[in-house]
């Protein structure tokens, strides 16, 4: 699998490439399937169905590597935290920012249970997938999980998860515990099922000062992987602290993770100079772009292939892919990598 080969630093004469939310409502057929489910966690649990749009954009672009079709609050709504996902405003919980609340939850067989519809979507899809191409798991890792549940929303800064973990530390630090044993564990049942690599998506690491962004991200992130090398020590790791910046350079030095997946927050000559001393790059083409301009999509494609020829790094984007790009436009990026001597 390149990907794989790629991950472990083996020398590949092609780049590996895969895009966030490559499986998504930019294609039609993905529409087609996701119109049969009334909300969207029905659609997430159906393994057939999940499996069914995780291999969709691998038919149409040939990218190196699956991802499984999921989201980052599996793991809440195993833990009992009721989640829903609302049209044109993005998942709603039940807050959890309170002691009563915090310790209602937890893991057990019903965690398992909960979540055994992504593994078995995991198996069916391995099964389906040519040999060549990796199949990569996910979870939402614990500070971005922990803003879910303790907001109850999206924000543009989560400040009241981060006002209750610097007023409730003892709190905070029962939460953070429980969603790194979580985390650990499904990220695990998903490599046994059949995933060939594993991303932690820390989306709202942006968010943190640089102690709060030690103690919140970059701890909880080498546990967590520590964990999961403990029992699957030759499978990668990638961690996405999403728009961390400068502070991207102390995550790859402390955390474990084998690559890092960076964005638009930091340049590609910091992201080679500073970062790719410690681990394997993966990114970073602007997702905007791609949807708003093929030209310049292409010519950002094709800068960022320069600055890493001749050393192991994956293509993939700076964020998901959005609702409205055209397939021709991503077409026309996956046949310039494709294509890249």
């Amino acid at each position: 699998m390149l990907l794989i080969d790629v991950l472990q630093c083996k020398k590949s004469a092609s780049v590996p490439f895969w895009f966030m939310r490559q499986a998504g409502r930019y294609l039609p057929e993905y529409k087609a399937v996701r119109k049969n489910f009334p909300d969207f966690l029905s659609f997430c649990y159906t393994p057939e169905a999940a499996c069914e749009v995780t291999l969709q954009p691998i038919s149409r672009f040939d990218m190196s590597a699956a991802i499984i079709f999921s989201d980052i609050l599996v793991i809440p709504d195993a833990l009992g935290v009721d989640v829903t996902f609302v049209e044109n405003i993005g998942p709603v919980l039940t807050s959890i920012a309170n002691k009563a609340a915090i310790e209602r939850i937890g893991m057990g067989q019903h965690f398992s249970e909960k979540l055994s519809p992504v593994y078995k979507a995991i198996s069916l899809t391995r099964s389906a997938l040519a040999k060549d191409k990796a199949l990569i798991g996910f979870c939402g890792s614990g500070w971005t999980l922990a803003c879910y549940m303790l907001q109850g929303k999206s924000s543009r800064d989560f400040s009241e998860a981060r006002v209750f973990a610097l007023k409730e530390p003892e709190l905070f630090k029962k939460l953070m515990a429980l969603l790194e044993n979580a985390i650990t564990d499904h990220a695990c049942a998903q490599i046994e099922a059949g995933a060939n690599a594993i991303q932690l998506f820390d989306s709202w690491s942006g968010v943190l000062s640089e102690v709060e962004f030690e103690h919140y991200v970059v701890q909880p992130t080498k546990r967590i992987v520590a964990g999961i090398k403990n029992k699957h020590s030759s499978i990668p790791v990638i961690g996405f602290p999403r728009m961390c910046g400068a502070k991207l350079e102390y995550y790859a030095k402390e955390t474990g993770v084998d690559a890092v997946s960076f964005d638009g927050s930091v340049s590609l000559a910091y992201a080679k100079k500073e970062v790719q001393p410690h681990v394997l790059l993966q990114g970073n083409l602007d997702s905007q772009i791609l949807a708003e301009d093929k030209e310049l999509a292409l010519a950002q494609t094709g800068k960022i292939l320069d600055r890493f020829a001749g050393t192991p790094f994956i293509f993939n984007l700076a964020h998901g892919i959005l609702p409205h790009t055209p397939i021709a436009n991503v077409q026309a990026v996956s046949d310039m990598i494709k294509n890249h001597a």
